[in-house]
């Protein structure tokens, strides 16, 4: 099986050429925006018309979300016209196509977890980039499968790595305790890409780690889990503004993983105890110089 990446050199990316690179069975293309502009159609016809790959996932995204707003072209470029011409390259050639997509199409007043055909209503350009890209997927692709995930951390910068930064630095920190989600680990959701790509069970899925907490329980956890002693204070939203609305209540309900027998995304918490006993591992490793 071959497959294109894009965006290979972020969190998602990186995790997922991890990942399939341990096994034999996959080509893997594995290109970032030097090598392929998603924003340009004619580039993406090229590349993906004379690579033909089997399978198409779209990691590359502007997931900047507070410089969405001021970004507002470069937000629609990258994250509604670059899928779009990655689906009509994908549909040309027969391949299929996963868009990753995000929480942010959701505006967070409903207090139970999300399904898939829950109405979208995002309240940030973030969001509702990201969901002209989902729209335009459906529109020209046959065989997608989009997937929204929320709150990642994996290799590179990450709200898991920042905390841990700060922690050096700092005896208390203030983290907002009205927003909740499920924070998911890049490790989870590449493994339930891979084994998504190999079925035609095409559609809209939810792919987050299972339970749910506030920013404030994630931080703690983190500290907790690494016995780092500092104080952890809850804030509110209004106490720590930012340019974007973020969704109050951005819970995903992997629905549509479970009723298709590959729902294999853990306990949050036991995907952040072995990404933070990993994190320990590869810093010893550097000390000694291993």
């Amino acid at each position: 099986m071959k497959i294109l990446i894009t965006g290979a050199r972020g969190q998602l990316g990186l995790e997922l050429t991890k990942q399939l690179s341990e096994e034999n069975k996959y080509e893997l293309i594995l290109t970032d925006r030097e090598n392929l502009n998603i924003v340009d159609a004619d580039n993406v016809n090229e590349v993906i018309l004379s690579n033909k790959p089997d399978v198409v996932i779209n990691c590359a995204a502007h997931t900047a979300v507070d410089l969405c707003e001021m970004d507002i072209e470069n937000a629609y470029k990258i994250n509604a016209i670059g899928p779009r011409n990655l689906a009509i390259a994908c549909e040309k050639i027969g391949a299929k196509f996963v868009q990753v997509s995000t929480d942010y199409v959701f505006d967070g007043k409903v207090k139970r977890p999300y399904r898939e055909d829950d109405v979208t209503c995002p309240n940030s350009i973030y969001g509702t980039s990201k969901l002209m890209g989902e729209n335009f997927t459906k529109e020209f692709c046959s065989k997608y499968f989009i997937v929204r995930t929320a709150w990642l951390y994996g290799e590179g910068n990450n709200f898991v790595r920042t905390m841990l930064k700060l922690s050096e630095t700092n005896k208390e920190l203030n983290v907002v305790n009205d927003q909740f989600g499920s924070p998911t680990s890049t490790v989870d959701l590449a493994k339930a890409i891979i084994n998504l790509i190999h079925t035609e069970h095409y559609g809209i899925y939810h792919g987050t780690c299972e339970g749910q907490c506030s920013w404030y329980d994630f931080a703690k956890k983190i500290f907790e889990i690494n016995n780092i002693d500092i104080k952890v204070n809850p804030v509110t939203s209004e106490e720590f503004k930012r340019p974007a609305p973020r969704p109050a209540y951005s819970v995903l309900d992997n629905f549509m993983f479970k009723l298709v027998g590959l729902n294999s995304f853990r306990n949050w918490e036991d995907s952040l105890r072995e990404y933070l006993n990993n994190e320990i591992l590869e810093e010893v490793a550097i000390t000694k110089g291993e």
